[in-house]
């Protein structure tokens, strides 16, 4: 592991979310840019001295130096975002596989690197857009792919958070300094933070790409460099169109991930906080309510379901998921053999592009007086 040391929120979210199954070890890593605080980590975390280092370039050299079945076998990099790339590209021009926290990088040149990388070196590269892993969205995707809901006409998705409501950066508070600063989070701030996880969970559930946008982002809180607010109207393939909102400054909003997609024949519902449960609404029955464990839902929701009905699974499982299904991509990959395809579903570096793609292109609309501009790679 690269970052994440010991009280770091997301590090031990990772560590929590690798280990729930069982398949996955943690056996080395570098916890902080300060190398005393990360040999601290280490220690609390139970790790042999020897394999804490003090920075991610060590890491990776001593590691590719030991034999091939004492080094580790993959990275997991859970920095800021400014510290996403160097590691990821050192660690897979080392032959390492690697796992990263989104976004994939610091720019989109960065990113696009990265992608050229995992091609040229066919290594597995895993990003952790952890939403993606809850059986209902998994359910919901397999619900609009068999064409349940019939043509896909409009997607509906935001992310609401209020915890940037007042100038939080100015008192020191870690997780506001960073997200609320150009150098460390990047050209965006709540779009580029919560609005990619958005984007992304349109894209997954509908398998549509976005083809053109048009943004408006502002930023209320007095003082503050970044984004706290933003609306983005989306144009998909096939003439699907969508409305994104994401924000920081939502006062008593939590965490309010939540999508609605609608077809000819019905529509469909899911919210973060309201995980086990996909509203399904149709043009000709009544409403239902599908629910986590249920023996009549999809494959791919059964398989990514742990708990019998009723009992409730959320945001450490399904970020579990993610590394359950590289660990097993990555296991079939060392013995020859090809993965059940059923775990085969994990974000990969190029939803990491689009994504890095997405924050370019609605800073630039914003920028130029919301004007429509177009997301896909020529």
């Amino acid at each position: 592991m690269i970052g994440g040391g010991v009280g770091a929120f997301i590090g031990n979210v990772h560590r929590m979310a690798a280990r729930l199954d069982g398949e996955i070890e943690l056996v080395c890593g570098v916890f902080s840019s300060d190398p005393e605080k990360s040999k601290r980590s280490g220690i609390a975390l139970g790790l042999d001295p020897e394999r804490v280092y003090g920075s991610y370039v060590e890491m990776i050299e001593r590691e590719r130096a030991l034999p091939e079945g004492q080094r580790m076998q993959f990275v997991s990099i859970v920095t800021p975002n400014h510290v996403h790339y160097a590691p990821a590209r050192m660690a897979l021009e080392q032959g390492f596989h690697v796992v990263c926290d989104k976004p994939l990088a610091f720019n989109l040149e960065e990113a696009r690197h990265l992608v050229q990388l995992v091609e040229q070196t066919g290594l597995l590269f895993a990003l952790t857009h952890n939403y993606t892993g809850y059986p209902m969205v998994k359910q919901a995707r397999a619900m609009v792919r068999s064409g349940a809901l019939g043509t896909i006409r409009k997607v509906v998705v935001e992310y609401l958070q209020g915890w940037l409501s007042v100038p939080l950066e100015q008192t020191g508070q870690k997780q506001a300094s960073w997200r609320t600063d150009p150098n460390r989070s990047g050209m965006a701030g709540a779009m580029g933070d919560i609005g990619t996880h958005a984007e992304n969970l349109a894209e997954y559930i509908t398998g549509l790409r976005i083809e053109e946008l048009c943004a408006d982002l502002s930023t209320f809180v007095e003082g503050r460099l970044l984004d706290d607010d933003g609306s983005v109207l989306l144009r998909f393939e096939n003439g699907v169109k969508g409305i994104l909102h994401a924000s920081q400054i939502c006062a008593g909003e939590e965490n309010d991930l939540n999508i609605r997609v609608y077809g000819t024949k019905g529509g469909l519902q899911w919210r973060q906080q309201y995980p086990n449960s996909l509203v399904v609404k149709w043009l000709d029955k009544p409403m239902e309510v599908l629910r986590a464990g249920g023996s009549s839902l999809a494959p791919e929701a059964i398989a990514h379901t742990r708990l019998p009905a009723g009992h409730p699974e959320g945001y450490i499982e399904a970020f579990a998921n993610i590394y359950r299904n590289f660990a097993r991509c990555l296991r079939a990959r060392l013995v020859g053999e090809e993965p059940e395809p059923l775990f085969t579903d994990y974000p990969t570096v190029h939803d990491g592009l689009r994504g890095m793609l997405f924050i370019d292109r609605v800073v630039a609309s914003s920028r130029s007086g919301a004007t429509w501009v177009r997301m896909m790679e020529e």
